[in-house]
């Protein structure tokens, strides 16, 4: 089986232990990408998040694993999360992850268009959401998003700053523009 990993952020440029076989590739599926999820250490960083996000082109990976099962389970050591956290398509056995992201059933059709363009068996995903509204009791905006890094210790500004520096070039947010004009080039 064909495993691609689809990413955006950090997996690009910190994947750790995340095997992949060859380097991170431009051209994945273009999807809505936003920084607008709140990490355990402050930063903003970035999910698919259809409300807000930019269409933006992804990255893909070869998993060097031959199971689905053991591709999400990579996935998810990487990210420190759960199997329900992992969007994934099948194009083998028909199935996807749809039951456990109801609402992303249009990006589940984006990926599947793409591994069937692309010679892929299956894909795997992040699947993290927007928290901002939870974890700040404001909705999410570029405008929000900004104050509240504002609003950030120094150490903890200069590392979300970092993050969102460290994104590849054509993940050109709102989010990113705004952070470029108050703060520069990080």
């Amino acid at each position: 089986m064909k495993i691609a990993i689809i990413g955006w952020g950090s997996l690009i440029w910190d994947p750790r232990d995340l095997p992949g076989e060859g380097v991170w590739q431009n051209g994945g599926p273009e999807l809505p990408i936003e920084f607008s999820r709140i990490s355990r250490d402050s930063r903003l960083t970035l999910v698919i998040d259809q409300k807000n996000g930019k269409a933006c082109m992804t990255f893909h990976v070869l998993s060097p694993r031959s199971s689905l099962d053991d591709a999400r389970d990579d996935l998810c050591k990487r990210e420190g999360t759960n199997d329900k956290n992992i969007g994934w398509v099948d194009l083998k056995r028909e199935t996807d992850s749809r039951k456990s992201h109801p609402d992303e059933a249009n990006i589940h059709d984006t990926v599947v268009k793409w591994c069937k363009e692309n010679g892929y068996d299956a894909a795997i995903w992040t699947a993290l959401s927007s928290n901002f509204r939870k974890q700040t009791g404001k909705d999410f905006s570029s405008d929000a998003a900004l104050k509240y890094l504002t609003n950030l210790p120094k150490n903890a500004l200069r590392e979300a700053l970092r993050y969102i520096g460290n994104a590849p070039d054509c993940i050109d947010t709102p989010v990113r523009r705004k952070t470029k004009e108050q703060f520069g080039e990080k």
